[in-house]
């Protein structure tokens, strides 16, 4: 039997009676609506609980999934020693998709498990759910850092792979933006509040694509937790039209709190998002690739070539006069669907000329990035590149000599130097600039530094 109903909810620990000592009755609208998805739990009387969380072993490229029988969990670490819970795991599910997982080489599994206590917002819905139903057995399982549409699919793989015999609701624990307020536990910025509407809105009207196509950027600024969690959630009704109920929003604590209920309806194949949005990515890159100038066009091929031939491709006979006569530090930057996946490059030229620096840096961006693995043929067709042209920098005085969107930045102390590009998205201030750049190299805030500055050519 496949999912037919899903909750997505909030963990504040302060919504506890015992740790929150009164607080809790600012966020009365969530308390009431957290009992209303509760007593509809206890209704269904599901055979398992998935509970995705955002707060249990996570990794960057890896689902993980929690492993064993059972697990025990409190609420100590909030100073409140009298709630506690054990749980037992839907072991035939987790190794079905285990083995379903590894057989598809899907990026999810039981494998290190750094913490075997549940987690708080694990416990936070168990606090309520707890009080109208225990009759069920739990899988619990993490967002990691790969794409969001990879969340997506797992959610529909998930959802595929339920026995017909077995009744399944799937809990999404997530807060939403941490910066809605300067009172907040993060400060105040613009996007938290975009960031707050847009998840609102999607709760009202289970457009679920628009999940699949938020910025990481807009994640950054808005300091959310509860994006993962809930559109991996989502998956499960892939194909699906979806009745949507917005039960609440507050946030009065700075975070945003958010709790909806989804309840499947009948197929319709327009609502396949997952597909979609690829196919949507494919054609787009297709098109990017027609367009793409020698600069870009070079980069690609030898990332490409290396991966596949495992040695470093050969100047191409028809390059222009500039690109092999001239010489350049050149940056290489990668993106994947949306994100980051890999840049490196040299401030200044070490090698013959422009064409042989965009191959080196290239191969060295998609292979040699210490924050990446390194890229993986299958992904080649879903890879976006720029290349920036280095042109000479200059020592500045003052940060008011920059501009975040028309200058990079050098920053040195000593040995240690750091380098930021201009014109990055989400990098709208000089002060953040630099910041970055600073800690690229190390250099903490009791440091001297001196300043550079640098323009590029950039080609995408």
């Amino acid at each position: 039997m496949s999912i037919n109903r899903t909750f997505f909810v909030p963990h504040p620990p302060i919504i506890i009676p015992e740790i929150g000592k009164g607080e809790e009755e600012k966020i009365q609208k969530t308390i009431n609506a957290y009992h209303e998805i509760a007593r509809e739990i206890g209704k269904i009387k599901p055979d398992t609980i998935i509970i995705s969380s955002p707060h249990s072993t996570m990794y960057a490229d890896y689902f993980h999934i929690s492993p064993g029988k059972h697990a025990l969990g409190n609420f100590d670490k909030f100073r409140c020693y009298n709630i506690s819970y054990e749980v037992h795991y839907d072991k035939e599910l987790v190794d079905k998709l285990s083995s379903y997982a590894k057989k598809n080489k899907i990026s999810a599994g039981t494998f290190g498990e750094k913490d075997k206590t549940l987690d708080h917002a694990t416990l936070v819905p168990l606090y309520f759910i707890n009080q109208y139903y225990t009759d069920y057995k739990l899988v619990r399982i993490s967002p990691s850092g790969l794409p969001l549409v990879e969340h997506y699919n797992l959610g529909k793989t998930i959802n595929s792979i339920i026995p017909e015999n077995k009744k399944v609701v799937w809990v999404a624990s997530g807060d939403l933006s941490h910066k809605l307020t300067e009172k907040g536990p993060y400060g105040f910025a613009k996007e938290g509040i975009e960031f707050d509407n847009l998840i609102v809105s999607i709760t009202q009207t289970g457009e679920f694509k628009e999940l699949l196509q938020i910025s990481p950027n807009l994640r950054h600024k808005a300091a959310e937790c509860g994006l993962g969690s809930l559109t991996m959630m989502t998956g499960v009704f892939d194909g699906y039209d979806v009745k949507p109920n917005l039960l609440s929003y507050e946030g009065p604590f700075g975070v945003g709190y958010c709790v909806a209920s989804f309840e499947r309806q009948e197929i319709n194949d327009k609502r396949k998002f997952g597909i979609t949005y690829i196919n949507e990515i494919k054609s787009n890159i297709i098109e990017a690739r027609k367009k793409e100038d020698e600069y870009v066009e070079l980069a690609r091929m030898s990332l490409e070539y290396y991966i596949r031939n495992k040695k470093e491709l050969s100047l191409p006979k028809e390059l222009s006069s500039d690109i092999i006569s001239k010489k350049a530090g050149v940056f290489v930057s990668l993106h994947k669907d949306g994100s980051l996946r890999g840049c490196i490059g040299t401030i200044s030229p070490i090698t013959s000329s422009i064409a042989k620096e965009i191959i080196q840096n290239a191969i060295s961006s998609g292979t040699r990035d210490p924050r990446f693995s390194p890229v993986e043929e299958k992904e080649l067709s879903k890879i976006e590149y720029s290349v920036d042209i280095i042109l000479s920098p200059e020592p500045i005085q003052f940060e008011s000599q920059l501009n975040v969107y028309k200058y990079g930045v050098i920053v040195k102390s000593g040995f240690k130097s750091g380098l930021l590009l201009p014109n990055i998205e989400g990098i709208d201030s000089v002060e953040e600039q630099v910041l970055i750049a600073k800690r690229k190299a190390g250099i903490n805030e009791y440091e001297s530094f001196t300043l550079e500055r640098f323009e590029v050519v950039r080609h995408f």
